[in-house]
């Protein structure tokens, strides 16, 4: 049972598991503020944009959906920094043992 601790630990599983799990949970929140709270802000700033995520610009006959790309940019970054911060406050990041 030692010998897998140390493996689990000289590996950075710890961390790894810790990052994809708070990373899943806060998922729908942070989509839900993107959703509800910041992108109807940026597209008030913008004017005439009702949901900033249906913002696109027409090429041709496509639509480049600039809105939703930046939309969901934002997400990640929100995502970022809570799992950062997360492990930071929590000192998770002390967990992993470095190889000797």
């Amino acid at each position: 049972m030692k010998g897998f601790i140390n493996f689990i630990r000289e590996q950075g599983v710890v961390g790894l598991a810790v990052g994809f799990i708070l990373g899943g949970a806060v998922s729908k929140l942070v989509s839900a503020i993107v959703t509800d709270l910041v992108n109807p802000l940026v597209g008030f700033a913008l004017g005439s944009i009702v949901n900033f995520k249906d913002a696109y610009l027409k090429v041709g006959s496509a639509k480049l959906m600039y809105g939703d790309l930046i939309g969901t940019l934002i997400d990640f970054i929100i995502i970022a920094l809570v799992v950062y911060f997360g492990v930071k406050l929590l000192k998770l990041d002390k967990l992993d043992k470095k190889k000797e």
